[in-house]
């Protein structure tokens, strides 16, 4: 079963009991290079592994650029 949440503005799915890195991952995401909001406040990456995905959520991923 699948349920819909927004990320960086759009529409996305995913299926029930899905993790934040997990979904990170089949976005195709590295998580040691983004910044996550979740519901509209900073989740510091210790707890990324227990937060799981519910219908309705908002997600902002901001990829970390390197450059001099």
């Amino acid at each position: 079963m699948a349920l819909t949440l927004q990320v960086n503005g759009e529409a996305r799915t995913c299926e029930v009991g899905t993790s934040l890195p997990q979904f990170l991952e089949q976005l195709g995401t590295n998580p040691r290079l983004v910044a996550v909001e979740y519901n509209g406040e900073i989740l510091h990456r210790q707890f990324w592994e227990q937060t799981i995905l519910k219908a309705g959520d908002r997600l902002e991923i901001v990829t970390i650029v390197g450059g001099g």
